[in-house]
């Protein structure tokens, strides 16, 4: 196949997933300086080294190149239901290049919908995999909430958070998406094998590395900028003071994503990592509609919250004064009530007499006092507590 056309950029790119690892920024300045041909012609025949590494390093690289074949895992993801998206593609989702030279190479998807189309309207639920009921709790009723609302819940398909996260989407009839440290066609955890199974029939499941690939420590951490550049924002549920979910929120800050959390009980560890994100840049949210006031479009505006409507709350304000101005226990005179209301007594009367039609006050011989429990007429003139 001729270089540089579209057939041996995706070959390329496949190759160099099989080579680097996700993220590595001088993989990716080797290919926006060189190009993906280029990079991979000095891989595969050796000789002289790219710049930036050590010979070491680059002897290592070679190595992985020697045993890579890119056309084998193309056709692997096919058989798997498995196709590659690279930039370029239509179904990119630009808003990865945000991420500069550490931006994928490639993806590999497994589903049916677009991912761009998904991606536009996404927002990132992430947490501890150890969660207590209260972080597995809130994680699936902020995804069951967005799932209604029409947005995409995106996570990593670990267990805790994640996990509830997922379930949460899938449980309202919603669209989730999961990011993945290993091949989309070897779902890890073991553990979350049918969740997986079932994300992949119903959603999308995304990943940068080829098929059969395994995760390691670094390529979890690594794959949250992914979960971070896709998303409108990310939420993070519950996160003790070093976790991976952290990293997920600071790389959702630098691109300038919507960050926000989730706050727990003061005492919890689980929650110490969320608070401390609080007290910086991130938002308290509390449901899907303060996320989407937050990452959704102009007039997605959360309820006002407000307490429960006293009776008193629907008196006049200077009635609400006269009522306040009489004592606890016992009677008082319409002059002293008139002082303490600081009105004048004509008018302390006429509430006075006002309030207890409402069955707020009653005469005390030449006095007024609180009743035990007032009477307020609803709607129809009745008479109720």
């Amino acid at each position: 196949m001729a270089p540089g056309s579209a057939e041996a950029e995706v070959l390329g790119r496949a190759f160099l997933t099989r080579v680097v690892e996700p993220g590595d920024e001088v993989a990716g300045r080797w290919v926006r300086e060189y190009g993906v041909s280029e990079v991979v012609r000095r891989l595969r025949r050796g000789g002289r080294g790219l710049p930036g590494v050590s010979g070491k390093r680059w002897a290592g690289l070679r190595a992985r190149a020697d045993r890579a074949e890119p056309g084998r895992d193309l056709t692997a993801a096919r058989d798997a239901g498995v196709r590659f998206v690279v930039p370029g593609d239509t179904e990119w989702p630009r808003q990865l290049d945000d991420l500069g030279d550490a931006r994928p190479l490639g993806l590999w998807v497994r589903g049916r919908p677009s991912l761009r189309m998904w991606a536009l309207r996404s927002v990132a639920v992430v947490g501890a995999r150890a969660c207590t009921e209260y972080g597995a709790h809130m994680a699936a009723g902020l995804a069951a909430g967005l799932a209604e609302r029409g947005w995409v819940v995106v996570s990593g398909g670990a267990y805790g958070v994640d996990g509830a996260a997922h379930r949460g989407a899938l449980g309202a009839g919603g669209a989730t998406a999961a990011v993945l440290a290993c091949g989309v066609d070897r779902p890890y955890p073991p553990g979350h094998t049918g969740l997986i199974t079932r994300i992949a029939e119903q959603g999308l499941v995304v990943g940068e590395l080829p098929p059969g690939d395994h995760p390691t420590p670094s390529r979890f951490v690594l794959r949250n900028r992914v979960i971070a550049a896709l998303t409108r924002g990310t939420v993070v549920v519950e996160a003790a003071l070093r976790s991976g979910s952290l990293v997920t929120a600071r790389a959702a800050q630098r691109l300038g994503r919507h960050t926000m959390g989730v706050p727990g009980p003061a005492t919890s560890g689980l929650s110490a990592g969320v608070h401390e994100l609080l007290r910086g840049d991130a938002v308290l949210v509390t449901d899907a509609a303060e996320i989407v006031e937050l990452v959704g479009d102009m007039g997605e505006l959360a309820p006002d919250r407000r307490g429960p409507v006293l009776p008193t709350d629907l008196l006049d304000p200077r009635t609400r004064q006269v009522l306040a101005g009489l004592p606890a226990r016992g009677a008082a005179s319409a002059d002293d009530v008139a002082r303490r209301a600081q009105t004048t007594p004509d008018d302390a009367v006429a509430r006075l007499y006002e309030l207890r039609a409402l069955g707020y006050v009653e005469r005390h011989g030449d006095g007024w006092k609180l009743t035990r429990q007032p009477v307020i007429p609803d709607r129809q003139g009745r008479r109720g507590c």
